[in-house]
């Protein structure tokens, strides 16, 4: 089959890899009709995510049709549509049992390796190093699917690939982060980056009963996107000063809860942005925590702080005292992808939703290096690649 393989940083290749198999009973394989580039596959693009190793696939967005089961898979059968969540799952474990799916004790044969470094292993990971499990992803023709009975959503068929795609990802991510803002009527809520999981935890939030919703980016199309398709209100860091912006909109009281849908390559314009670029760039400081350090300040006394963007390492300079003197509350982590699927599905059946606004190319897989470039470089307007197998 054809995949997206991994040969280094700012090199990725489309290339004949072996098909998948089946190697335990839970296992489904997928023949995938659409896959998406993520940001946090920039990431690994950029040569931020240790252990990836020369010809791994690349890819954590993708659905398609069951081709073939384990014996122990009984919830869906060949034939059936099916999206993906990016997290690998148990069903079982102590964790998952209590809605925690990304946290998964039995998902990451890779264990020890995350342990090392944060003390606990999260779940397996499709596409994203060997730290988290070094399962080949899903930017290819066909995928493996481990724990496939508790992680395959049935997809009705008049829904098309592009409105129930993102529920592998980026619409329970986005939605995730606006939860964890507790968000009551009324309130303010300030979304750091404007990318797909930017625009869906705007979505969200007001979902969620935000009153308004203050949005930054330094991209147009993303500025105007959110704008436009999301009823933000906008502003370019690069044109403003964002702590005094944000207390002039809210009476000088600050966002109830505040987004980082950034995570760590945030860009700034600042002399402590130059700071982070410069450490990370000779490998002193793994992360550019800049748009975290303006979520901290920023957010109003009593607020809440909600991490979607990722966060691979250490960070320096990060202001905690005004974080505990203002008594803020952080929640973060990566998604339960499994506690959303079927409650976003609802609001996409019931039209509260259509996920595809997001989607500004679409692409064969064999251009996948050139979705790559695009949308690192942000190019020809791009936001969102999806990527389609032959014949898909």
């Amino acid at each position: 089959m054809k995949a997206v393989c991994w040969h280094g940083t700012n090199d990725v290749r489309v290339e004949t890899v072996p098909d998948p198999k089946i190697l335990n009973p839970r296992d489904a394989i997928i023949k995938i009709t659409s896959t998406a580039i993520c940001g946090s596959d920039l990431h690994i693009y950029n040569g931020y995510i240790p252990t990836m190793q020369s010809g791994d696939i690349l890819g954590h967005e993708f659905m398609g049709e069951v081709v073939e089961l384990g014996s122990a898979v009984k919830n869906v059968k060949v034939g059936d549509r099916v999206v993906v969540p990016f997290t690998i799952s148990c069903g079982s474990c102590f964790f998952c049992q209590r809605d925690l799916w990304s946290l998964c004790d039995n998902s990451n044969p890779n264990a020890w390796m995350v342990e090392l470094q944060m003390g606990h292993s999260p779940a397996g990971l499709f596409g994203y190093s060997h730290l988290f499990g070094g399962y080949a992803g899903g930017q290819a023709e066909y995928a493996r699917v481990p724990f496939a009975d508790v992680g395959l959503l049935k997809i009705p068929d008049n829904l098309p690939d592009e409105q129930v795609l993102f529920l592998t990802d980026i619409f329970p991510t986005g939605y995730m982060a606006a939860e964890n803002c507790n968000i009551k009527p009324g309130d303010i809520v300030a979304v750091w980056g404007c990318g797909p999981v930017g625009q869906f935890a705007i979505k969200s939030a007001y979902m969620l009963g935000a009153e308004r919703v203050i949005a930054f980016d330094r991209i147009p199309e993303r500025l105007q996107m959110a704008k436009e398709q999301c009823n933000a209100e906008v502003l370019n860091y690069e044109e403003v000063n964002i702590g005094e912006a944000l207390k002039e909109m809210t009476g000088g009281r600050g966002p109830d809860a505040c987004i980082d849908a950034v995570g760590m390559e945030a860009h700034g314009t600042d002399l402590m942005a130059f700071y982070d670029q410069v450490k990370q760039a000779v490998r002193l400081e793994t992360d550019r925590p800049t748009a975290l350090r303006q979520v901290i300040v920023s957010a109003a006394k009593g607020g809440h702080v909600s991490l979607a963007g990722v966060y691979g390492g250490f960070l320096d300079k990060i202001p905690m005292g005004s974080a505990m003197n203002k008594g803020l509350t952080f929640k973060m982590g990566q998604t339960h992808v499994h506690k959303y699927l079927r409650p976003l599905l609802e609001r996409i059946q019931n039209g509260e939703i259509d996920t595809s606004f997001v989607i500004t190319h679409t692409l064969p897989l064999e251009q996948a290096p050139h979705g790559y470039e695009i949308f690192k470089h942000k190019k020809d307007n791009c936001i969102k690649v999806v990527l389609k197998p032959s014949g898909n």
